[in-house]
C-alpha cells in the first residue's frame, strides 16, 4: 500500500503508521454505542482521556460541567456526542479523527465544537468526516470529496481547497477527475420576497403557552400564508418540537388556543417503524397518486426509494426510514405540513434532494410547509420565511412569529456570533472566517446573513 504513495505526504504518514510512529485519537461515528463499552460517570471517562490537561476548558466550552456526575448510560444522544468530542480532543496525539460531529447537536453546539476543533488544528493534524457543509466551511482548509455507489464502492479524491471542493460537490462535477456525480447542480436561489398582499392567508394564531414542571414555551402571535415554506431555527431544549406538536394537535396548550381548523400532516423528530408493511404498501395506502408518473418522478426517484419498495418498514435503517417518512408526510392530503428535523441520518446528497423535493412540493401545490432543522444549508435552500426560537435551554423558550429570511437569519446568526456571505459562483451561504475583514465589516453593519447587494 505504501509503495503506491511513495514520495508523497500520505506515503510518509502510512509508513509511520505501519511502524507505530504516529499516535492517533479517534471519535467514533456511532456515539450511542459508548454506554455499551463504558459504565461509569462522565468525569470518570473524561479524566482518563485528559492527556493534555485541557479537560476543564473543553468541558466548559461544550457545556459538559453540569453533566460530570451523571452516569454515561443516562446521557442523551447530544450529550454523548459532546462527551465523545471532548474525549478525543483531550488526548495527546499527532493526528485526530472526528467521524461526524454534528448528529444530535443544535447549531450552537455545532459551532462551539467546530471552534474547539479549529483551535486544536492550529498545532495538530485533524481530519473530520461531516455532512453539514456549513460546518465544513467553518472548519476545514482542504476537503476530500467521496463518490461512488453506496454499498458497492467509494472513491476519495485528492485534497481540494474547501471553497473549490464544496462548489464542485454542489455542481456535481469534479473537474480535476473529470467525473460527473450528479446529472444536475444543486441551485441556491435568492428569492425576492413575495408581496404579502398577493399571498392568501392560511391561518393566523394568537399567543399561547405550554407549561411543564420546569419549562415554559411562549409562542407569540403569528401568521402562516398559503404556499409558504417556513424554516424554524433555535437551540435544543427550547420548545421547537413542542411548538410543532401543538400545531399538529399532538399536544394541548396550557393557555391560548391552537385549534387551527386545518388538516395537518406531521413527521415527528424521532421515528419508529410501527408496522411490518412493505414501503410500497405503506406509501400506496397514504398516496392516492402513488402509481402516477408525477408521484414517481417528484417523490420516489429523487428521494432514492426505488430500491426500498419491497423492504418492510421495520427493516429500514435510520436514513432509509427518514426518507420514507418525509415522502409519507408530503403524500397525505393536508393544508399544513410539519416536518421535525428531516435532515437527521441523511447524507449531504440526500439532504439537498429532500430540500428540493419539499420546496418544489410547496410551490407546485401551494401548500404550506414548516420545517425544524439545524442544517443551515437545508433551511436556506427551503425557506422563504424563518421562525427563530430564543430563551434559556430547558427552562424557557420564546417562539417568535415567521419573518422574512433576511430579518430572521440576521437575528439568529447574531445570537451565535457568525456571519455568512453568498458564494459568487454557486450562491450558497458561506461562513466568514471569524475576525476576517468581511466578518468584521458585516458585524459592524448588522448584516450577518449577507450584504444587501448580494440579493440581486
Amino acid at each position: 500500500m505504501t509503495e503506491s504513495y511513495s514520495g508523497s505526504a500520505l506515503g510518509d504518514y502510512l509508513k509511520k503508521v505501519g511502524e507505530k510512529g504516529v499516535k492517533t485519537a479517534y471519535k467514533p461515528q456511532y456515539v450511542d454505542r459508548i454506554p455499551k463499552s463504558y459504565s461509569g460517570t462522565v468525569s470518570g471517562l473524561l479524566e482518563k482521556t485528559d492527556e493534555r490537561g485541557v479537560l476543564s476548558n473543553l468541558a466548559k466550552r461544550l457545556n459538559l460541567l453540569p453533566l460530570m456526575d451523571r452516569e454515561i448510560a443516562s446521557l442523551s444522544g447530544g450529550e454523548l456526542q459532546r462527551v465523545a468530542i471532548v474525549a478525543c480532543a483531550a488526548r495527546d496525539a499527532d493526528v485526530y479523527f472526528f467521524d461526524e460531529i454534528s448528529p444530535y447537536l443544535d447549531i450552537y453546539q455545532r459551532i462551539n465544537a467546530a471552534q474547539a476543533i479549529r483551535e486544536l488544528a492550529e498545532t495538530k493534524s485533524v481530519m473530520v468526516v461531516e455532512h453539514d457543509l456549513a460546518l465544513l466551511d467553518l472548519l476545514a482548509e482542504n476537503v476530500h470529496l467521496v463518490y461512488g455507489t453506496p454499498g458497492a464502492y467509494g472513491v476519495i479524491t485528492r485534497p481540494k481547497g474547501v471553497r473549490v471542493g464544496i462548489n464542485q460537490y454542489i455542481k456535481g462535477y469534479f473537474s480535476e477527475e473529470n467525473i460527473r456525480v450528479r446529472s444536475e447542480s444543486i441551485v441556491f436561489e435568492v428569492h425576492a420576497p413575495r408581496a404579502e398582499k398577493d399571498v392568501p392567508l392560511l391561518v393566523e394564531y394568537e399567543t399561547f403557552t405550554k407549561k411543564y414542571s420546569q419549562f415554559i414555551l411562549e409562542a407569540e402571535r403569528g401568521k402562516i400564508r398559503k404556499g409558504e415554506v417556513v424554516g424554524i431555527l433555535g437551540p435544543n431544549g427550547i420548545g421547537k418540537s413542542t411548538y410543532i406538536k401543538m400545531l399538529a394537535g399532538v399536544e394541548e396548550p396550557t393557555t391560548g388556543n391552537v385549534d387551527l381548523k386545518l388538516k395537518v400532516s406531521y413527521k415527528p423528530q424521532y421515528l419508529k417503524a410501527e408496522t411490518d408493511l412493505s414501503v410500497r404498501v405503506f406509501l400506496r395506502k397514504i398516496a392516492q397518486e402513488f402509481d402516477s408518473s408525477y408521484y414517481q418522478s417528484e417523490f420516489i426517484k429523487p428521494m432514492g426509494l426505488e430500491k426500498l419498495m419491497d423492504q418492510t418498514m421495520d427493516e429500514l435503517s435510520g436514513g432509509e426510514l427518514q426518507r420514507v417518512a418525509i415522502v409519507g408526510c408530503l403524500s397525505r392530503d393536508a393544508d399544513l405540513y410539519l416536518l421535525d428535523e428531516p435532515s437527521a441520518h441523511l447524507d449531504v446528497e440526500q439532504r439537498m434532494m429532500a430540500a428540493k423535493v419539499m420546496r418544489r412540493f410547496a410551490e407546485s401545490t401551494e401548500r404550506s410547509v414548516l420545517v425544524v432543522d439545524h442544517d443551515i444549508y437545508l433551511i436556506d435552500l427551503l425557506s422563504e420565511k424563518l421562525m427563530v426560537f430564543e430563551g434559556e435551554q430547558g427552562k424557557r423558550g420564546v417562539a417568535h412569529p415567521p419573518v422574512k429570511m433576511r430579518e430572521g437569519m440576521n437575528r439568529f446568526l447574531a445570537s451565535i456570533g457568525i456571519t455568512f456571505r453568498r458564494d459568487e459562483d454557486t450562491r450558497r451561504p458561506r461562513v466568514n472566517k471569524p475576525g476576517s475583514r468581511l466578518d468584521r465589516s458585516q458585524r459592524e453593519s448588522g448584516e450577518y446573513y449577507y450584504y444587501a447587494d448580494d440579493a440581486a
